[in-house]
């Protein structure tokens, strides 16, 4: 702290009351600056010409041609990907099933919400420096409030994106958990009117869509994959990993292995239907014991308070007025 009260009180000599605010303006100005070179040039892509070319082509052609080719869009921050994306594999293909968890199933899912990030962190930085200049008086400025008020909204607008995405994730997962049970229902309907399982799955994603979205457009993702050709143990696998829900991969597991053993799947959706029923009502109880404790907080901050005010109030009034009558006389 000696240090940086030292630097402190040497800018504001050399360059006056506001010397420190106007320091970690340029500092954060030679920063972009510095940076900004590094993210805009990078070495020619031979991909990059051929789809350049392609897009000349594409651009030349007629409407209809255009349909016939497919009317790609143009991605923006493909020129930052670089910069954008993690550099590790690993890394780079856990943010994209966290991403699509949540909701973000574009292939430009990752590098939109890394560019958020830096849009944020920067502009609220901006902000918060514009802030700190504009209400700093003449007086020596305080070295502590003078970081929260120009760093902290960097912070936050930085971390503002992440605390998005994690409660979007929690959100769809929550609504898929209290709706499958209503789902596995639904489609032992189906099963046990003579339908398929890949019927009922079509028919459960347009039903169960009303009451809960997120669940519903994961029921159409298996059924538009099974329509493709895809294998269906491989898509009922592919729906677990994207919902990342432990009763979905329980649901996963016992549909591939009744296929595999040759079960009945309609009694395996009866069986198993049931105990997520069980579980939901379970989760009820738990929310419903929870709450005493949780409302043990407020009930001691909102009701003890007025509660001894009303009990002890008088009394202390009386004793004060009692000791202010002796010492009068």
């Amino acid at each position: 702290m000696e240090i940086v009260s030292q630097m402190n009180t040497m800018l504001t000599d050399l360059l006056g009351p506001m010397g420190p605010q106007i320091a970690l303006g340029g500092l954060g100005l030679l920063l972009i600056v510095i940076t900004l070179p590094s993210m805009l040039v990078r070495k020619a892509d031979p991909l990059d010409k051929l789809r350049d070319a392609a897009r000349a082509r594409t651009a030349t052609m007629t409407d209809s041609q255009q349909l016939r080719v497919g009317n790609h869009r143009v991605d923006k921050l493909e020129k930052f990907a670089h910069f954008l994306e993690p550099k590790d594999a690993e890394q780079l293909s856990n943010s994209r099933l966290r991403m699509m968890r949540a909701g973000y199933r574009s292939k430009n899912a990752v590098r939109t919400f890394h560019a958020a990030q830096f849009a944020l962190g920067l502009g609220f930085l901006l902000l918060g420096v514009i802030y700190t200049l504009l209400t700093q008086g003449e007086g020596e400025p305080d070295t502590t409030s003078l970081l929260m008020t120009s760093l902290l909204p960097g912070v936050v607008g930085y971390y503002l994106p992440i605390y998005w995405v994690q409660r979007r994730l929690q959100t769809r997962k929550e609504e898929m958990v209290n709706g499958f049970p209503d789902a596995l229902d639904m489609m032992l309907v189906c099963v046990e009117a003579g339908q398929s399982l890949d019927q009922s799955i079509i028919r459960v994603s347009r039903e169960i869509k009303i009451g809960y979205p997120a669940l519903g457009e994961e029921f159409e993702m298996v059924a538009h994959e099974v329509k493709a050709g895809k294998e269906r143990a491989q898509v009922l696998r592919d729906f677990a990993e994207r919902c990342g829900i432990p009763d979905i991969a329980s649901f996963v597991t016992t549909m591939i292995q009744s296929a595999t053993f040759g079960t009945s799947i309609a009694e395996a959706l009866r069986v198993y239907g049931a105990e997520m029923r069980d579980k939901r009502v379970l989760r009820a109880e738990e929310k419903a014991n929870v709450l005493p404790t949780k409302l043990t907080l407020g009930t001691m901050m909102f009701t003890v308070p007025p509660l001894m005010i009303i009990l002890i109030g008088p009394s202390l009034y009386g004793i004060a007025k009692h000791m202010g009558g002796g010492m009068g006389n």
